[in-house]
Protein backbone atom coordinates (compact mmCIF):
# COMPACT_ATOMS: atom_id res chain seq x y z
CA UNK A 1 0.00 0.00 0.00
CA UNK A 2 1.44 3.39 -1.02
CA UNK A 3 1.60 5.87 1.84
CA UNK A 4 -0.72 8.86 1.68
CA UNK A 5 2.27 11.18 2.13
CA UNK A 6 3.83 9.76 -1.02
CA UNK A 7 0.61 10.24 -2.97
CA UNK A 8 0.22 13.81 -1.73
CA UNK A 9 3.82 14.67 -2.52
CA UNK A 10 3.54 13.29 -6.06
CA UNK A 11 0.36 15.26 -6.69
CA UNK A 12 1.79 18.50 -5.24
CA UNK A 13 5.02 18.18 -7.22
CA UNK A 14 3.26 17.74 -10.55
CA UNK A 15 0.66 20.42 -9.85
CA UNK A 16 3.50 22.86 -9.20
CA UNK A 17 5.17 21.95 -12.50
CA UNK A 18 1.98 21.99 -14.57
CA UNK A 19 0.75 25.29 -13.10
CA UNK A 20 3.73 27.15 -14.56
CA UNK A 21 3.24 28.62 -18.04
CA UNK A 22 5.68 26.95 -20.40
CA UNK A 23 7.20 28.84 -23.32
CA UNK A 24 5.13 26.78 -25.78
CA UNK A 25 1.97 27.44 -23.80
CA UNK A 26 2.62 31.20 -23.82
CA UNK A 27 3.39 31.11 -27.55
CA UNK A 28 0.13 29.35 -28.39
CA UNK A 29 -2.17 31.50 -26.25
CA UNK A 30 -3.69 34.87 -27.18
CA UNK A 31 -1.37 37.46 -25.69
CA UNK A 32 -3.51 40.62 -25.57
CA UNK A 33 -6.39 39.50 -23.31
CA UNK A 34 -6.99 37.45 -20.20
CA UNK A 35 -10.70 36.66 -20.60
CA UNK A 36 -11.94 33.07 -20.78
CA UNK A 37 -11.41 31.25 -24.05
CA UNK A 38 -14.31 29.71 -26.06
CA UNK A 39 -16.32 26.97 -24.38
CA UNK A 40 -16.75 23.84 -26.47
CA UNK A 41 -19.90 22.95 -24.52
CA UNK A 42 -21.44 26.38 -25.04
CA UNK A 43 -20.67 26.21 -28.76
CA UNK A 44 -22.39 22.83 -28.88
CA UNK A 45 -25.39 24.41 -27.15
CA UNK A 46 -25.46 27.20 -29.76
CA UNK A 47 -25.77 24.62 -32.56
CA UNK A 48 -28.47 22.75 -30.65
CA UNK A 49 -30.48 25.95 -30.19
CA UNK A 50 -30.22 26.86 -33.87
CA UNK A 51 -31.27 23.34 -34.86
CA UNK A 52 -34.33 23.61 -32.60
CA UNK A 53 -35.20 27.02 -34.09
CA UNK A 54 -34.87 25.87 -37.71
CA UNK A 55 -36.55 22.49 -37.26
CA UNK A 56 -38.89 23.69 -34.52
CA UNK A 57 -41.54 20.98 -34.75
CA UNK A 58 -38.92 18.23 -34.78
CA UNK A 59 -36.77 19.33 -31.84
CA UNK A 60 -39.31 21.21 -29.69
CA UNK A 61 -42.75 20.29 -28.48
CA UNK A 62 -44.97 20.77 -31.49
CA UNK A 63 -47.10 23.91 -31.23
CA UNK A 64 -49.97 24.24 -33.75
CA UNK A 65 -50.76 27.69 -32.35
CA UNK A 66 -48.48 30.28 -33.98
CA UNK A 67 -48.34 32.48 -30.87
CA UNK A 68 -47.10 29.58 -28.74
CA UNK A 69 -44.65 28.64 -31.49
CA UNK A 70 -43.41 32.24 -31.57
CA UNK A 71 -42.96 32.27 -27.79
CA UNK A 72 -41.08 28.96 -27.91
CA UNK A 73 -38.70 30.19 -30.61
CA UNK A 74 -38.30 33.50 -28.79
CA UNK A 75 -37.10 31.82 -25.60
CA UNK A 76 -34.51 29.86 -27.61
CA UNK A 77 -33.50 33.01 -29.51
CA UNK A 78 -32.76 34.94 -26.32
CA UNK A 79 -30.48 32.18 -25.05
CA UNK A 80 -28.88 31.91 -28.48
CA UNK A 81 -28.06 35.63 -28.58
CA UNK A 82 -26.56 35.55 -25.09
CA UNK A 83 -24.32 32.59 -25.87
CA UNK A 84 -23.40 33.81 -29.35
CA UNK A 85 -22.23 37.25 -28.24
CA UNK A 86 -20.18 35.69 -25.45
CA UNK A 87 -18.54 32.98 -27.55
CA UNK A 88 -17.88 35.26 -30.52
CA UNK A 89 -16.22 37.75 -28.15
CA UNK A 90 -14.08 34.97 -26.69
CA UNK A 91 -13.15 33.80 -30.18
CA UNK A 92 -12.13 37.34 -31.14
CA UNK A 93 -9.25 37.07 -28.69
CA UNK A 94 -7.50 35.15 -31.47
CA UNK A 95 -7.82 38.18 -33.77
CA UNK A 96 -4.47 39.99 -33.62
CA UNK A 97 -5.97 43.31 -34.74
CA UNK A 98 -8.69 43.37 -32.06
CA UNK A 99 -8.32 45.34 -28.83
CA UNK A 100 -9.58 44.06 -25.50
CA UNK A 101 -12.12 46.86 -25.17
CA UNK A 102 -13.58 46.03 -28.59
CA UNK A 103 -14.33 42.34 -28.37
CA UNK A 104 -17.57 42.57 -26.38
CA UNK A 105 -18.93 45.19 -28.76
CA UNK A 106 -17.86 43.04 -31.72
CA UNK A 107 -19.52 40.02 -30.12
CA UNK A 108 -22.84 41.86 -29.76
CA UNK A 109 -22.74 43.24 -33.31
CA UNK A 110 -21.81 39.96 -34.98
CA UNK A 111 -24.30 37.96 -32.89
CA UNK A 112 -27.12 40.19 -34.15
CA UNK A 113 -25.78 40.02 -37.70
CA UNK A 114 -25.73 36.23 -37.50
CA UNK A 115 -29.29 36.09 -36.13
CA UNK A 116 -30.39 38.17 -39.13
CA UNK A 117 -28.98 35.38 -41.32
CA UNK A 118 -31.06 32.60 -39.71
CA UNK A 119 -33.97 32.80 -42.21
CA UNK A 120 -31.52 32.25 -45.09
CA UNK A 121 -29.74 29.43 -43.24
CA UNK A 122 -33.13 27.82 -42.66
CA UNK A 123 -34.02 28.12 -46.35
CA UNK A 124 -30.73 26.51 -47.42
CA UNK A 125 -31.06 23.65 -44.94
CA UNK A 126 -34.54 22.80 -46.15
CA UNK A 127 -33.16 22.56 -49.71
CA UNK A 128 -30.55 20.11 -48.39
CA UNK A 129 -33.29 18.00 -46.77
CA UNK A 130 -35.22 18.03 -50.03
CA UNK A 131 -32.15 16.98 -52.01
CA UNK A 132 -31.43 14.08 -49.66
CA UNK A 133 -35.04 12.93 -49.80
CA UNK A 134 -35.12 13.13 -53.61
CA UNK A 135 -31.80 11.31 -54.07
CA UNK A 136 -32.35 8.38 -51.71
CA UNK A 137 -35.16 5.92 -52.49
CA UNK A 138 -34.68 4.46 -49.01
CA UNK A 139 -36.00 7.70 -47.47
CA UNK A 140 -39.69 7.21 -46.78
CA UNK A 141 -40.46 10.56 -45.10
CA UNK A 142 -38.84 13.95 -44.55
CA UNK A 143 -38.88 13.19 -40.83
CA UNK A 144 -36.64 10.20 -41.43
CA UNK A 145 -34.15 12.45 -43.20
CA UNK A 146 -34.21 15.19 -40.55
CA UNK A 147 -34.03 12.85 -37.56
CA UNK A 148 -31.70 10.19 -38.88
CA UNK A 149 -29.45 11.25 -41.77
CA UNK A 150 -25.92 12.30 -40.79
CA UNK A 151 -25.72 14.74 -43.71
CA UNK A 152 -28.45 16.88 -42.09
CA UNK A 153 -26.46 17.10 -38.86
CA UNK A 154 -23.28 17.86 -40.81
CA UNK A 155 -24.97 20.53 -42.93
CA UNK A 156 -26.57 22.24 -39.91
CA UNK A 157 -23.08 22.58 -38.45
CA UNK A 158 -21.54 23.60 -41.77
CA UNK A 159 -24.17 26.23 -42.67
CA UNK A 160 -23.80 27.85 -39.22
CA UNK A 161 -20.02 27.68 -39.30
CA UNK A 162 -19.78 29.03 -42.85
CA UNK A 163 -21.78 32.13 -41.94
CA UNK A 164 -19.56 32.80 -38.93
CA UNK A 165 -16.48 32.17 -41.08
CA UNK A 166 -17.70 34.75 -43.60
CA UNK A 167 -18.01 37.23 -40.73
CA UNK A 168 -14.32 36.48 -39.94
CA UNK A 169 -14.98 35.04 -36.50
CA UNK A 170 -11.84 33.11 -35.48
CA UNK A 171 -11.81 29.55 -34.07
CA UNK A 172 -15.58 29.17 -33.41
CA UNK A 173 -16.44 27.99 -36.95
CA UNK A 174 -13.79 25.27 -36.79
CA UNK A 175 -15.05 24.10 -33.40
CA UNK A 176 -18.53 23.78 -34.91
CA UNK A 177 -17.53 21.80 -38.01
CA UNK A 178 -15.17 19.55 -36.08
CA UNK A 179 -18.01 18.65 -33.70
CA UNK A 180 -19.95 17.39 -36.74
CA UNK A 181 -16.84 15.67 -38.10
CA UNK A 182 -16.38 13.76 -34.85
CA UNK A 183 -20.02 12.67 -34.80
CA UNK A 184 -20.69 11.91 -38.48
CA UNK A 185 -17.32 11.27 -40.11
CA UNK A 186 -18.10 14.10 -42.58
CA UNK A 187 -15.30 16.69 -42.64
CA UNK A 188 -16.36 20.03 -44.19
CA UNK A 189 -14.17 23.08 -43.70
CA UNK A 190 -16.30 26.16 -42.85
CA UNK A 191 -14.55 28.11 -45.61
CA UNK A 192 -15.91 25.86 -48.36
CA UNK A 193 -18.70 27.36 -50.48
CA UNK A 194 -21.67 25.01 -50.97
CA UNK A 195 -24.79 25.88 -52.95
CA UNK A 196 -28.42 24.82 -52.61
CA UNK A 197 -29.85 21.30 -52.67
CA UNK A 198 -26.64 19.60 -51.52
CA UNK A 199 -26.70 15.96 -50.49
CA UNK A 200 -24.25 13.36 -49.25
CA UNK A 201 -25.39 9.74 -49.28
CA UNK A 202 -24.15 7.72 -46.28
CA UNK A 203 -21.45 10.32 -45.67
CA UNK A 204 -18.68 8.58 -43.75
CA UNK A 205 -15.22 9.66 -44.88
CA UNK A 206 -16.27 12.66 -47.00
CA UNK A 207 -13.69 15.47 -46.95
CA UNK A 208 -14.37 18.94 -48.40
CA UNK A 209 -11.42 21.31 -48.24
CA UNK A 210 -11.37 24.98 -47.30
CA UNK A 211 -11.32 26.56 -50.79
CA UNK A 212 -13.74 24.12 -52.45
CA UNK A 213 -16.59 25.69 -54.41
CA UNK A 214 -19.68 23.51 -54.90
CA UNK A 215 -22.66 24.54 -57.00
CA UNK A 216 -26.34 23.65 -56.72
CA UNK A 217 -27.85 20.15 -56.89
CA UNK A 218 -24.55 18.36 -56.21
CA UNK A 219 -24.50 14.85 -54.74
CA UNK A 220 -21.52 13.15 -53.11
CA UNK A 221 -21.25 9.59 -51.85
CA UNK A 222 -19.24 8.20 -48.96
CA UNK A 223 -15.47 8.51 -49.03
CA UNK A 224 -15.32 11.36 -51.56
CA UNK A 225 -12.39 13.74 -51.12
CA UNK A 226 -12.34 17.26 -52.54
CA UNK A 227 -8.76 17.97 -51.63
CA UNK A 228 -5.55 19.78 -52.53
CA UNK A 229 -2.98 18.23 -54.83
CA UNK A 230 -0.03 20.40 -53.75
CA UNK A 231 0.78 23.43 -51.63
CA UNK A 232 2.49 26.75 -52.43
CA UNK A 233 5.06 28.42 -50.19
CA UNK A 234 6.41 31.95 -49.84
CA UNK A 235 10.10 32.89 -49.92
CA UNK A 236 10.42 32.13 -46.20
CA UNK A 237 9.01 28.64 -46.67
CA UNK A 238 5.64 29.44 -45.10
CA UNK A 239 2.63 27.68 -46.59
CA UNK A 240 0.33 30.03 -48.54
CA UNK A 241 -3.43 29.88 -48.08
CA UNK A 242 -4.45 30.14 -51.75
CA UNK A 243 -7.27 28.44 -53.72
CA UNK A 244 -6.21 24.79 -53.99
CA UNK A 245 -9.40 22.72 -53.93
CA UNK A 246 -11.82 21.79 -56.73
CA UNK A 247 -14.69 23.77 -58.22
CA UNK A 248 -17.74 21.54 -58.67
CA UNK A 249 -20.37 23.04 -60.94
CA UNK A 250 -24.15 22.45 -60.78
CA UNK A 251 -25.81 19.03 -61.11
CA UNK A 252 -22.66 16.95 -60.55
CA UNK A 253 -22.64 13.50 -58.94
CA UNK A 254 -19.43 12.05 -57.48
CA UNK A 255 -19.54 8.40 -56.42
CA UNK A 256 -17.88 6.69 -53.47
CA UNK A 257 -14.17 6.95 -52.72
CA UNK A 258 -13.40 9.28 -55.61
CA UNK A 259 -10.56 11.75 -54.98
CA UNK A 260 -10.87 15.05 -56.86
CA UNK A 261 -7.70 17.03 -56.20
CA UNK A 262 -6.33 20.48 -56.96
CA UNK A 263 -7.84 23.69 -58.32
CA UNK A 264 -9.66 21.97 -61.15
CA UNK A 265 -13.21 22.39 -62.44
CA UNK A 266 -15.77 19.63 -62.82
CA UNK A 267 -18.21 20.87 -65.44
CA UNK A 268 -21.95 20.93 -64.78
CA UNK A 269 -24.06 17.78 -65.28
CA UNK A 270 -20.97 15.55 -64.98
CA UNK A 271 -20.70 12.16 -63.30
CA UNK A 272 -17.49 11.01 -61.58
CA UNK A 273 -17.41 7.28 -60.91
CA UNK A 274 -16.25 5.52 -57.78
CA UNK A 275 -12.58 5.08 -56.85
CA UNK A 276 -11.45 7.67 -59.42
CA UNK A 277 -8.29 9.73 -58.88
CA UNK A 278 -8.93 12.97 -60.79
CA UNK A 279 -6.42 15.83 -61.04
CA UNK A 280 -7.50 17.57 -64.26
CA UNK A 281 -10.57 19.60 -65.21
CA UNK A 282 -13.37 17.99 -67.18
CA UNK A 283 -15.98 19.76 -69.37
CA UNK A 284 -19.73 19.80 -68.74
CA UNK A 285 -21.66 16.55 -69.28
CA UNK A 286 -18.54 14.40 -68.72
CA UNK A 287 -18.69 10.80 -67.50
CA UNK A 288 -15.42 9.76 -65.85
CA UNK A 289 -15.47 6.05 -65.10
CA UNK A 290 -13.02 3.27 -64.28
CA UNK A 291 -12.10 0.67 -66.87
CA UNK A 292 -14.18 -2.45 -66.61
CA UNK A 293 -12.85 -5.23 -64.41
CA UNK A 294 -11.01 -8.00 -66.30
CA UNK A 295 -11.85 -11.64 -65.55
CA UNK A 296 -8.49 -13.43 -65.76
CA UNK A 297 -10.12 -16.83 -65.31
CA UNK A 298 -8.14 -17.93 -62.25
CA UNK A 299 -9.22 -21.30 -60.85
CA UNK A 300 -8.72 -22.79 -57.40
CA UNK A 301 -6.75 -19.73 -56.27
CA UNK A 302 -4.20 -19.94 -59.06
CA UNK A 303 -2.42 -16.64 -59.67
CA UNK A 304 -3.52 -15.09 -56.37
Amino acid sequence: MIKQETINETLRRNVAVLAKHTDDEKRMMPTTMLADLPSVEDVKRIVSLIKSIIFTDYFHKRQPDEQLRSYQIGVSMEELYRLLRQQIARGMQFCEECQEDDVLCIGERLALKFIDSLPEIKRLLYTDVQAMFDNDPAAQTYGEVIFCYPVVNAMVHYRIAHWLHQMEVPVIPRIITEQAHAKTGIDIHPGAQIGEYFSIDHGTGVVIGETSIIGNHVTLYQGVTLGAKSFKYDEQGNMLNVPRHPIIEDNVTIYSNASVLGRITIGHHSTIGGNIWLTHSVPPYSRILQSKAVDAGFQDGAGI
